[in-house]
């Protein structure tokens, strides 16, 4: 670990964890720590991979330090998942993390090692789907967030992500029958990632709100002086602000939180969204519960937030969400299903917008939401281990020189 002193978290899919991880967060409370610094991985990491991540981000933070701040670190580490990208991808990684789904993942494992053109063998990839992220029609009527894309045609779906994954848009000109069927298993390995990161999503939400924030607020309880700064990468990002939704109530340990490549919504702190003014974000006003400022760091270049995740984001119960992506609305043409990590927070009265140029040179803001447009470092969606995020965290938490 470049990094000390150095503490791992360690939490299961349902938020819970090992006794005694809040007693010792609060021990480098009684050793001097004064600021924590705490960092959640995103999806798509094995526990090892994760702990070098916090390793490589943590190591410029000592250098950027001012004189006397005493800090500590911690990594977040939750069972999210591990893909491996070979010729033919070997989806058996995926039982690690949902190992009561093996008997599902082996099929859909067969199904697209084969790419068999028939359209049945679409359909059962589709029921498989639902099979896998634990949805049915019951789900969608009680009108629960369910992406459209597990519902709708599967042929057509795969087809969609297809266009996608290879920029010419939705669907190609020569239709869906026949042989031609079997490009389409090219989109049909997205919409299993992407049916993964759905149920990666609901797991960052509860490991955020049930673990975290518990394990933050007994933190709070013991060591009221210490200073926590939350950070998290992707789905990291999502489950850290919820993990604001978990404090207890009156608790306020959290100093700062700074979300790199967020992979939720940007109308999550929304009071009201623009498309349904009688709804809110799911994190509203959450922003509160933090001493300091909310950044979230984003960046154009981001194609992972900024075509795939409206795309697999459009929910059941609105009619018109696949249909119009159908229709070539790929990326960001509909702003109901744009991700935080694209183009920062949204819908927020009050949030102020710079440039990393600009926060580099002046600091964060001192309180309320900000975006910081990262692109000019930030390249694609991983590309996080940089010098200037970490400035970045350390300008929003106050300890810099």
């Amino acid at each position: 670990m470049s990094v000390e002193p150095y503490r791992e978290i360690t939490f299961d899919k349902d938020g819970d964890g090992p006794p005694g991880q809040a007693s010792e967060l609060a021990a480098l409370a009684r050793r001097g720590v004064g600021d924590l610094v705490v960092f959640a991985h995103g999806w798509n990491s094995s526990p090892s991979g994760a702990t070098r991540l916090c390793s490589d981000f943590f190591a410029p933070f000592p250098g950027l330090l001012a004189p006397g701040v005493e800090a500590g670190y911690a990594g977040v580490i939750w069972p999210s998942m591990m893909f491996s990208d070979e010729p033919v991808p070997d989806y058996r990684a995926l039982v690690t993390v949902l190992p009561e789904k093996e008997p599902v993942i082996g099929r859909l494992t067969e199904l697209l090692a084969a790419a068999p053109p028939e359209e049945a063998a679409f359909a059962e990839f589709g029921a498989l789907l639902r099979e896998l992220t634990d949805v049915d029609a019951e789900s969608v009527a009680a009108r629960e967030p369910v992406p459209a894309f597990l519902f709708a045609d599967p042929v057509a779906v795969c087809a969609l992500f297809t266009g996608a994954l290879g920029g010419t848009g939705p669907v190609p000109p020569e239709g869906f029958f026949g042989e031609g069927l079997k490009r389409y298993w090219k989109g049909a390995k997205e919409a299993l990632r992407q049916a993964t990161y759905y149920v990666m999503k609901k797991r960052a939400g509860q490991v955020g709100e049930h673990g975290l924030g518990a394990l933050l607020g007994e933190v709070a309880r013991t060591a009221p002086g210490l200073r926590v700064h939350l950070v998290g990468h992707s789905m990291g990002a999502r489950l850290v602000a919820y993990a604001l939704r978990g404090l207890p109530a009156g608790a306020r340990p959290v100093a700062s939180v700074t979300l790199l490549q967020g992979a939720f919504s940007h109308y999550a702190f929304a009071a009201r969204l623009p498309h349904a003014p009688g709804r809110s974000g799911s994190l509203r006003d959450l922003q509160h519960r933090v001493r300091g400022p909310v950044v979230a760091c984003y960046s154009r270049h981001d194609t992972a937030l900024g075509v795939m995740y409206p795309l697999a984001s459009r929910v059941a119960n609105d009619s018109e969400s696949l249909a119009g992506a159908a229709a070539g609305l790929l990326g960001t043409d509909d702003p109901r299903w744009g991700a935080i990590g694209h183009d920062g927070v949204q819908a927020v009265p009050g949030t102020v917008e710079r440039t990393l140029a600009e926060v580099l040179r002046e600091g964060v803001p001192g309180s309320g939401c900000v975006s910081v447009d990262a692109a000019e470092v930030v390249r694609s969606h991983d590309d996080i281990r940089r010098p200037e995020l970490a400035r970045v965290v350390v300008s929003a938490s106050r300890t810099g020189r």
